[in-house]
């Protein structure tokens, strides 16, 4: 079955947005030393379940895409994304049996979620 392997983020100013997400999530993120403007993202250890992905700048209008992102905790992570430029699009709301999430924009723009499990939630 097809999984999801990588995600870019477009930004308008993509040291501004690597900054927010190495402070809010811990993300290494390097400049790639290709042909093109391009950030490689490392979100985690290869040995631990998860997708890496890119940065480019923005050209243009192009349909977003929401990544969901999982958290220890959805209350620190949001203080953390106000506390670094970021706003809370949708607040903290139950996902019956799964757990918390919480809809959030970057310094750029693009909105994702942050999820911590919870199977208790209601």
């Amino acid at each position: 079955m097809p999984r999801v392997v990588h995600f870019e983020i477009q930004a308008d100013n993509p040291q501004r947005a690597s900054r927010f997400y190495q402070k809010v999530f811990d993300w290494e993120i390097s400049k790639w030393d290709g042909p093109q403007d391009y950030w490689l993202i490392a979100t985690g250890e290869k040995t631990e379940p998860g997708i890496n992905g890119g940065m480019m700048r923005r050209h243009g209008s192009v349909d977003p895409v929401r990544n969901t992102i999982q958290v220890s905790d959805v209350d620190e992570y949001v203080k953390k994304v106000t506390d670094n430029g970021g706003e809370i699009v949708e607040p903290k709301m139950p996902i019956p049996g799964m757990g918390y999430l919480a809809y959030c924009k970057d310094t750029e723009g693009n909105v994702f979620g942050i999820m911590h499990t919870d199977p208790t939630a209601k």
